[in-house]
């Protein structure tokens, strides 16, 4: 395996994903979603988009049919965004997160602990790939003997994320 090329200037440690604008087919089906099953909250709706959030920021996510209405998701073998992911502060609320989406019915597409984070794969109700997940402690993140981390995707044991926090 070869070394990662490092930026010769990194980006400030602060920097984050602010929010994701997903096309949809559908706004009233995709809340059904983003709001009825995860439970973002609207901070604003026009016709054809809407903006959800969580804890009152502006937005985290936004839909908007301003070239999807009534359209398909992309085809297989096409590019595209793989997945949204989700962060959760805690266990207990990844927890809660996995009984929403069981109560709604969604199958999920896969669990996984990757040592650093478990997580839950989905899809939104337009096809696009969700990640649930909540990050480990930062301390019990895998690293080799040389101190390099190393990822694995070994099965999430559901029973058990689902006892956390009842």
């Amino acid at each position: 395996m070869s070394e990662f090329q490092q930026p010769s200037r990194p980006i400030n440690a602060g920097t984050r994903i602010g929010h994701v604008h997903l096309k949809v087919a559908d706004i009233e089906r995709a809340l059904g979603f983003w709001r009825d099953v995860l439970g973002f909250e609207i901070t604003q709706q026009r016709e054809s988009a809407v903006f959800l959030s969580a804890g009152g920021y502006h937005h985290h996510i936004a839909l908007n049919t301003w070239e999807s209405k009534g359209g398909s998701p992309p085809a297989p073998g096409t590019t595209g965004l793989y997945h949204v992911a989700i962060l959760y502060p805690d266990r207990a609320t990844l927890a809660d997160a996995l009984r929403r989406v069981q109560a709604a019915g969604i199958k999920l597409d896969g669990a996984s602990d990757h040592g650093v984070s478990e997580a839950l794969y989905l899809r939104d109700f337009d096809g696009n790939g969700v990640e649930l997940y909540r990050d480990k402690p930062k301390e019990e993140w895998p690293r080799t003997a040389e101190g390099v981390l190393n990822m694995t995707t070994k099965r999430l044991d559901l029973d058990a994320l689902l006892a956390e926090g009842r």
